[in-house]
């Protein structure tokens, strides 16, 4: 097939555009380079996967609505990922425009192009944070999402949203992926496990925020890209039982869905950094601060409508999958840990 992957140069979507080129799909990557954080290591994803002659690459900013409709009148993808966004919870406090600018216009041209490109299946990135400050866990698609404590949270609940609106009118199928603290190899800098890295090979403490009294359902990248290969492979259909006088937030009458992909067994933060710890051999210093607005004590994932699905659920454990980061880690940085 040939799939368009926005975002490609991040973190999930260099892993999934590396595995679809695998199996032999055609990949058309877009992303806009920005410097969010380090353009250079989004630079070595890229050309990772310029190796593969099945692979080829946009410069473009989703938000620009010519250049998308363009690029999907040029390429004519069978099938979306859409990744690209203004991630972070945090940088939502400091620059909120940008995540309009990203999540919400930027969205609409990816639904646009959709639309008038007759595409097969669009998957995108929703989140976690759409959960905000809900405490009955574990978290299930079918809960309440109408209270979320950031902006990017709220983004990605319109992200749904707007979603579901494109499946009723033009019966486009869409899935929508929330995913939960996604970690490994290539990931982003701005993240808990590669600030705790660079601090702890500097001899830096680390801080650790609500006082280290938080959980996350941490899940290793190789999982979260099983899983959204295996949803891109079968496209949304209606759901036969979906009643509009008891609506089911994560499914429709449309060719909608909504799935976790988390690895349904949140670990406390402290046992995350111990894995850090032991991996990289070296006790850290650590700086306990009060929780972060916009910040949640815990998640966890309920997964079972994934695994009905696609038979496929995350269960990578902690202590393997923060291994295999440090061994990148290592490999990556290794001048700079001489």
């Amino acid at each position: 097939m040939k799939i368009l992957i926005t975002g490609v140069a991040g973190f999930i979507g260099m892993h999934c555009a590396t595995q679809l080129l695998g199996r032999g799909d055609h990949i058309v990557g877009v992303d806009n380079l920005n410097d969010y954080y380090d353009v250079n290591l989004k630079k070595a994803r890229l050309a990772r996967l310029h190796k593969n002659s099945n692979f080829s690459f946009y410069q473009v900013d989703i938000k620009d609505q010519d250049a998308v409709a363009e690029l999907f009148i040029v390429e004519k993808p069978e099938r979306v990922i859409h990744l690209a966004a203004q991630a972070g919870v945090r940088y939502s406090l400091i620059n909120p425009h940008a995540y309009i600018d990203a999540n919400i216009l930027g969205f609409i041209n990816i639904l646009e192009g959709c639309r008038h490109e007759n595409v097969e299946h669009l998957v995108y990135a929703s989140s976690s944070s759409v959960y905000g400050g809900n405490e009955d866990m574990p978290f299930h698609e079918h809960q309440n999402i109408d209270h979320p404590v950031s902006l990017y949270a709220a983004t990605k609940k319109a992200n749904e949203l707007m979603a579901h609106s494109y499946s009723h009118l033009y019966k486009i199928p869409t899935t929508g992926l929330r995913f939960f603290t996604v970690y490994g190899p290539w990931g982003r800098p701005d993240m808990a496990l590669f600030l705790f890295a660079d601090a702890m090979m500097k001899g830096s403490p680390i801080d650790v925020f609500n006082n280290g009294k938080m959980a996350r359902d941490f899940t290793y990248i190789d999982d979260i890209v099983e899983g959204i290969v295996r949803v891109l492979d079968k496209p949304a259909t209606p759901n036969p039982n979906y009643s509009a006088s008891d609506p089911d937030p994560a499914t429709a009458a449309a060719p909608y869905r909504i799935f976790n992909i988390g690895n349904g067994s949140p670990t406390p933060l402290m046992t995350y950094i111990n894995a850090l710890e032991s991996a990289l051999d070296i006790s850290s210093q650590k700086n306990y601060l009060p929780m972060q607005a916009g910040d949640v004590p815990a998640t966890f994932a309920d997964t079972s409508e994934l695994a009905n699905w696609v038979g496929f659920c995350p269960n990578t454990p902690v202590e393997d999958g923060v291994k295999r980061f440090v061994a990148w880690y290592r490999n990556y940085y290794n001048e700079a840990l001489k």
